[in-house]
């Protein structure tokens, strides 16, 4: 199974791509994706945003088209203090869950205490300890930002998350989310409608 973790901004935009075979994980490729150009430097930011949003569609599409992932596991959302900054990184956060739905992925969604908890076995833990944990689990890894490690973190959650087998356990909070397991129980329910 190949598992995506993405860990959406609207600047800084970072992804990690993981085999599962058995109990065995491999990193793939983890980066990031750059979203504010120097070009952007003197236009307000809502005058960009389009354009950011639009690049995080096309590059993480390259990326799933590239290693052909099963699952995405993104970080769920969060309440900020600031509306705005909540706001954009729920603009980002959107764009990933049309990529993984138009690319027919399932989609985990996991909080940062979550994924933090997994990794570290603290839900308090900061970017620099899940980071070196990683390390310790995954082998030495270069990391351009933490943003990288962040979502390599959701896809090593995930794969713990999935136990022995490459069939992901279910829970209420990471059920199945595909469009086309969606439309499929659709269509079963207006079958046993018609009846």
């Amino acid at each position: 199974m190949i598992i995506l973790g993405v860990d959406p901004g609207s600047r800084l935009l970072g992804y990690g791509v993981l085999e599962k075979t058995g109990n065995s994980v491999r990193v793939l490729e983890h980066g990031t994706i750059h979203l504010f150009h120097k070009e952007y430097k003197n236009i307000p930011v809502d005058e960009t945003t389009p354009s950011r949003l639009k690049e995080i569609f096309i590059k993480l599409s390259e990326v799933i088209q590239k290693w052909k992932p099963q699952v995405v596991a993104v970080e769920k959302v969060f309440f900020a203090k600031n509306a705005v900054s909540a706001l954009k990184l729920g603009q980002a956060r959107g764009v990933v869950l049309l990529a993984g739905a138009i690319h027919d992925l399932e989609i985990y969604e996991y909080s940062v205490t979550e994924v933090k908890s997994m990794i570290t076995g603290h839900g308090r833990a900061d970017k620099d300890q899940v980071a070196k944990m990683l390390q310790m689990i995954l082998g030495a890894q270069d990391f351009e930002t933490a943003d990288a490690s962040d979502a390599l973190a959701l896809a090593v959650a995930h794969a713990l998350r999935t136990k022995h087998t490459d069939t992901p356990t279910k829970t209420a909070s990471n059920k199945r989310n595909s469009l086309k397991s969606l439309a499929e129980s659709q269509a079963l329910k207006l079958q046993s409608q018609k009846r």
